[in-house]
């Protein structure tokens, strides 16, 4: 399992962006509050947070995490795609305590991103924030 979490997308932040952005926007990427696809161009800034595009029709900034179970954590994208690696890598489940002991993040964040990574993987429609039913991850 070590040889797995060594690759990069796992250990740099930028690159996880990119490789979650690759596998979700395969043609480029897609304003998720407009659809646009040709206006859109990635904020580069000092201060700006990895991973941020803006989109010229709507004039709304966005990150590969709209719509997505990693929107509205401050979880870092490589600790996401740990959690995931080793959720699908255990035959048998992984508890949220062994996720807080083997990612070293809190328990109360490692039980967030359990739920929403079993959440993810469940047949059927799927449960918002707010506890009313939606129809897929991104929407």
């Amino acid at each position: 399992m070590s040889d797995v979490l060594s690759h990069p997308r796992f250990q740099d932040e930028q690159a996880a962006y990119d490789w979650v952005e690759a596998h979700l926007w395969p043609d480029g990427p897609v304003c998720p509050r407009c659809g646009g696809l040709d206006r859109i161009t990635k904020l580069q800034g000092k201060s700006t947070r990895i991973g941020t595009y803006k989109c010229k029709d709507c004039r709304k900034p966005f990150t590969v995490k709209v719509g997505t179970i990693f929107e509205d954590s401050h979880i870092p994208m490589r600790m996401w795609l740990q959690a995931i690696a080793l959720l699908c890598a255990s035959k048998e489940g992984i508890s949220s305590n062994q996720l807080h002991r083997i990612l070293g993040i809190t328990l109360k964040s490692a039980w967030f991103m359990s739920h929403r990574l079993r959440e993810a993987m469940r047949s059927g429609p799927l449960l918002s924030t707010s506890g009313t039913t939606r129809g897929s991850l991104s929407g």
